[in-house]
């Protein structure tokens, strides 16, 4: 699947999954969710979700390490600058460095092109917040986020998921 397929894809999830209320609780089974896989699954991962002006969920997982709380809070910030998904950002960009070009005036140690950060929509309100996960390749990292939100959203995953990387 050629990067515009899989940017038209994304841009479907972004507009399909969208909450009509989120909350703590909302955060917290979603969150729980997510660990519970990454349990089942050994993926040595991190899940950071929160609004703009606060922490909800965080957990760490076995075998994640002491990089991934600064990878998720780096995609949170991209997120929150430009209100997508930072895996769609990644392939929008095309940049193998993971920095945005010199113009934006993103620092890298604050802005990162990796996948796995995720716009927490709310109808009627817009982009309030992020899911993000760390500890996978990228395209993993955002698969096991999209695959939460259409499990807790009743959104049939096969339409949405992205299919396997080409080698």
């Amino acid at each position: 699947m050629a990067a515009a397929d899989d940017i038209a894809l994304i841009q479907k999830q972004e507009e399909t999954l969208v909450f009509p209320a989120f909350d703590e609780a909302v955060a917290f089974e979603i969150g729980a969710a997510i660990r519970e896989r990454a349990l089942a699954e050994a993926m040595p991962i991190i899940v950071d979700i929160r609004l703009w002006d606060r922490p909800l969920f965080y957990a760490a997982l076995p075998g994640s390490n002491a990089s991934n709380p600064d990878w998720a809070r780096r995609k949170i910030n991209v997120v929150k600058r430009f209100l997508r998904s930072t895996y769609r950002m990644v392939l929008e960009q095309q940049r193998p460095d993971r920095s945005f070009k010199i113009g934006e005036g993103l620092d890298i140690a604050d802005y990162v092109l990796a996948g796995g950060g995720f716009p927490v929509t709310v109808k009627g309100a817009g982009v309030i917040g992020v899911i993000a996960v760390s500890g996978l390749p990228e395209r993993e990292d955002h698969g096991v986020v999209v695959d939460a939100l259409c499990d807790h959203l009743g959104v049939d995953k096969r339409g949405l998921a992205l299919p396997p990387e080409a080698e």
